[in-house]
């Protein structure tokens, strides 16, 4: 149950990036969340860090749609905590084609009762 309410949280955070929804976004990540991007290595601090470059991004004409799909989710047997082992890929609004993909590492945080990313560490392969 619990593997499937992060993939479940997963999936919202995949419609709200591909539906352009900011607000969506956030109850997603712990307030205190940290994002390493994939390409630069960019660290974005806090949730409305990443808020505020999500509708930076979403404000673009021919944005990138970024889909994560999990390969795994691995639950702590000691602490309400998961690790979840992806790739990624970004292809350019209303086309099917990748511009850029590659591997993730999300850790996410049950707080009280809801999932929300801690941290998550992209790597840009191709």
């Amino acid at each position: 149950m619990t593997e499937l309410a992060i993939r479940a949280r997963r999936a919202a955070f995949n419609r709200a990036i591909a539906e352009g929804d900011a607000a969506a976004i956030a109850p997603l990540l712990a307030k205190d969340c940290v994002m390493v991007t994939g390409s630069d290595s960019a660290v974005i601090a806090g949730r409305m860090a990443q808020v505020k470059v999500w509708k930076r991004e979403f404000a673009h004409a021919g944005r990138l749609v970024y889909v994560r799909t999990p390969e795994s989710v691995t639950l702590s047997p000691v602490e309400p905590i998961a690790m979840e082992h992806g790739r990624w890929q970004g292809t350019e609004a209303g086309s099917d084609t990748p511009l850029a993909s590659g591997t993730y590492a999300a850790k996410w945080r049950d707080v009280a009762g809801a999932w929300v990313i801690e941290a998550e560490v992209f790597v840009t392969m191709t």
